[in-house]
């Protein structure tokens, strides 16, 4: 049937430059639908109503002058807008269609049921608003959208109350707000064949990720049913997160993160009292499965990319996938406008004066400063009297603390060192903390003002009352380059990707036990041996976390592989060196399932860790699934900068036991690129320098664990802790040893400790060494940036005399 070009136009022949006929969003669907051919983008087939088509309904019907009449009364205010916003919209829905604008509408409905194939083709109604004069003006989420319309009488009505939309108290405010005539603006219809979502389900992608704005990421949110619930927030989707750089070569399954949402419930199309879609609870089968496979979620994800390659920007992108053909489609793009990146390429430095009277002091973690009211916290059970925005004051944290801890604008404990818990995590979050007080927990008072102060050296302070603070931004591009590479310590997969932007070399420490703590919490014996299991609560638990997998131990390698990814990702192509776990017996036995499966030892500090386990009967099968895990991570995932590294290796015999096991698990060294490194944490790493660098390919110095052996000096005891620096003779001898034996064997040399943030003598000394790189936490990368650039420069100065 033929249908008039002057009111109905199919989206495969809206050219680029008819945004003033057929709007923004209704563009951007036929963009989609006929620009992005290489990744086959498909796009719902329809039509869209054209401003002409419109403005004949409103000059037909004398709509126009009406519409000037009550917009004029609302502005004397002889009537409230809401009130001319009702007139108006009652009086669109009164009017009559023009014979011949009903024609082409029904006649271009007609059109996509032949082409569909179906008699009174479902669709869905959108409208697309544009300003003739305006052509960048999409005014989005003013305007309705109607679900599941059927029939030509059911369409006509859906495109007047499109129309009529256009006309709310909302959309006209906006309008005089901005200095849009109300003449100006016209109405598109977007009519596509409804996705038969709800017997499948929808979502929302975005090209970059929107609460760190990293763009190397595409995530997705899933949810079953009509994807308004996920639109509105109304529903916990799934969530997925894709590596884009690794997109392109089809043999990878680059999905970095698979989150499992609640999705309580989802909307289905209905009849029930004149409603056209209804929201029901979902099954108990339903929320426990993922929305999408891993074929789905890669094709979306290499569409989105296709789509922001096409429009040269960011992109928020709806999709949809019908539950009888299993197609997916994109039904919606727009541009990303929700995250910012006003504060993009700089780093903050904070300053603080006007200070109150010192009421505690201890190791400064990270280099803020913020304002807060005190909130102590004595059990971790206690979350719920924690105030958002609070300084937290405890004894001592550990991982059922994180939850409190992400809250926090700042962290106070009585207890623990550099290497503590506190500190780790509070480095990760990114938020200042003050460790082992000794008396933070008498000396502050509940609900009292402080400052927290990390901003003035290794010592951070408890200040009484609210202090002055400046803080300074760094742009990153001011940084200086070195010679020798300055790498990050990372070990929180949540919190990886808000230092993207570092211009860091690659990551010098990923740990891997973070991840098992935190992201799978159960001892890797207790999965492989699960019947075996004498305590019934932590077996009841380990069977509801790994549910849905088909072994128990591949829980266990997927959330593994997956955790470590997302710290890969933040500075692939570049080297991200991942230690092989290294919990001491006690921590081990805190897993779920872990307390029958570890021995009690006096001193686990110098027991049964690191390399020790790996080929020893009593961890060898645990140690089996993190290996799998790893190569899963660079075989399948495609992370090849990952390098492996083995901890606390007593000695060479040790070493040849460990690679040998690796091997059998598939990780060769040398093999598909495959480096493997060895911690320098024992005296016997140094001593037997060129034995261990014959079987690795480079070392990388544990300052803390070399430290404590060289001197026999416990690292978090308080009473030793002046005895206990990194600057002692005895240690510098241990590192100038190992880094010139390894090089002369031809093995790499790298050092991942706090100390040369605290101290830029001792990163002074480290280049004067000839070290290859420094790996520091995301908060010091600035600081030591620029203690090696000047040590670099002062040593050119000196072969220079």
């Amino acid at each position: 049937m033929s249908q008039d070009p002057r009111y109905v136009v199919d989206l495969d022949q809206v050219r680029r430059d008819d945004v003033a006929s057929v709007g923004g969003r209704m563009l951007r669907s036929a963009r989609c639908c006929r620009s992005c051919p290489p990744a086959a983008v498909v796009v719902p087939p329809g039509f869209a109503t054209t401003a002409d088509a419109y403005r004949l309904f409103l000059t037909a019907s004398g709509l126009d002058r009406l519409i000037g009449d009550a917009v004029a009364a609302a502005r004397a205010a002889e009537v409230s807008l809401g009130a001319a916003a009702a007139d108006i919209r009652a009086a669109f829905e009164r009017a009559p269609w023009p014979a011949e604008l009903a024609a082409a509408i029904t006649a271009g409905y007609r059109n996509l049921c032949a082409r569909t194939g179906m008699a009174d083709v479902d669709v869905a109604v959108r409208s697309s608003a544009t300003a003739e004069d305006l052509p960048d003006a999409s005014f989005a989420g003013q305007q309705e959208t109607f679900l599941n319309i059927r029939g030509e009488a059911a369409l006509l009505d859906a495109c007047r109350r499109c129309y009529a939309s256009l006309f709310t108290a909302r959309a006209i405010s906006y309008r005089e707000t901005k200095g849009f005539a109300h003449d100006k603006v016209a109405l598109s219809v977007g009519v596509q064949q409804m996705v038969r979502s709800d017997l499948g389900g929808a979502g929302v992608m975005f090209t970059l990720d929107t609460e760190t704005g990293c763009d190397r990421v595409v995530v997705i949110n899933a949810a079953y049913g009509l994807g308004e619930n996920v639109v509105q927030g109304d529903v916990d989707p799934d969530e997925y997160l894709v590596f884009k750089p690794l997109l392109a070569d089809a043999a990878l399954v680059p999905i970095i993160e698979k989150r499992c949402g609640g999705k309580a419930q989802k909307m289905i199309y209905t009849t029930e009292g004149g409603r056209s879609t209804l929201n029901v609870h979902t099954t108990e089968a339903e929320r426990a499965a993922l929305v999408l496979t891993d074929t789905e979620i890669l094709q979306l994800a290499r569409w989105a990319c296709a789509i922001e390659a096409h429009y040269g920007t960011p992109m928020d992108i709806e999709w949809a996938r019908d539950g009888r053909s299993g197609a997916l489609y994109i039904v919606q793009a727009r541009p990303e406008t929700v995250h910012s990146q006003a504060t993009a390429g700089t780093l903050r430095t904070y300053a603080v004066a006007d200070k109150g009277a010192v009421l505690a002091q201890g190791l400064a973690i990270g280099q803020a400063a913020v304002v807060g009211r005190v909130c102590r916290i004595d059990d971790p059970r206690d979350i719920d009297r924690f105030v958002d925005g609070a300084i937290l004051v405890a004894e001592t944290t550990s991982p059922d603390w994180v939850p409190i801890m992400k809250r926090a604008a700042a962290i106070v404990t009585n207890h623990g060192g550099r290497t503590s818990h506190a500190a780790i995590v509070s480095r990760e979050l990114g938020v200042p903390a003050v460790i082992g007080t000794g008396s933070g927990t008498r000396t502050l008072v509940d609900g009292a003002e402080v400052t927290v102060s990390c901003a003035e050296g290794d010592r951070g302070f408890v200040y009484r009352g609210r202090a002055s603070i400046r803080v300074d931004e760094l742009a990153l591009a001011e940084l200086p380059t070195t010679r020798t590479k300055v790498m990050l310590n990372l070990a929180d997969p949540g919190a990886a990707l808000r230092w993207w932007r570092l211009p860091a070399d690659g990551v010098g420490l990923a740990r891997m036990e973070f991840v098992i703590d935190h992201a799978i919490k159960v001892h890797p014996m207790a999965l492989v041996h699960f019947d075996e299991l004498t305590d019934a609560a932590a077996k009841a638990e380990i069977a509801a976390l790994t549910q849905g997998y088909a072994k128990r131990t591949d829980y266990f390698v997927d959330r593994l592989a997956r955790g470590l990814a997302r710290i890969a990702a933040v500075q692939y192509p570049n080297p991200v060196i991942v230690r092989l776990s290294d919990f001491k017996t006690n921590e081990y036995a805190h897993l779920l399932g872990g307390a029958q499966f570890e021995p009690r030892e006096e001193n686990p500090m110098l027991g049964f860790r690191g390399a020790s386990r790996y080929y020893s009967p009593r961890y060898r099968e645990g140690f089996d699934l993190e290996c799998q895990a790893l190569r899963r991570l660079r075989e399948e995932m495609g992370f090849t900068n990952v390098v492996v590294m083995v901890p606390f290796c007593r000695t060479p015999g040790e070493a040849d036991q460990v690679l040998a096991v690796m091997a059998e698990n598939g990780l060769v060294r040398g093999e598909r690129g495959l480096q493997v490194y060895v911690m320098c944490e024992i005296p016997s790493n140094v001593i037997l320098a060129a034995e261990f660098a014959a079987r690795f390919d480079g070392f990388s110095i544990g300052s803390n664990d070399l430290t404590q052996l060289t001197l026999g000096v416990e690292r978090d005891s308080e009473l030793l802790a002046p005895l206990f620096s990194e600057q002692d003779a005895a240690v510098q001898w241990m590192i100038r040893t190992v880094i010139r034996d390894a090089h002369v064997a031809g093995a790499k040399v790298g050092l991942c400790g706090q100390a040369p943030s605290d101290h830029p003598e001792f990163a002074r000394f480290l280049v004067e060494c000839g070290i290859d790189s420094i790996s520091v936490t995301p908060d010091s990368f600035a600081t030591v940036k620029r203690h090696v650039a000047a040590a670099e420069a002062k040593g050119h100065q000196g072969d220079s005399q």
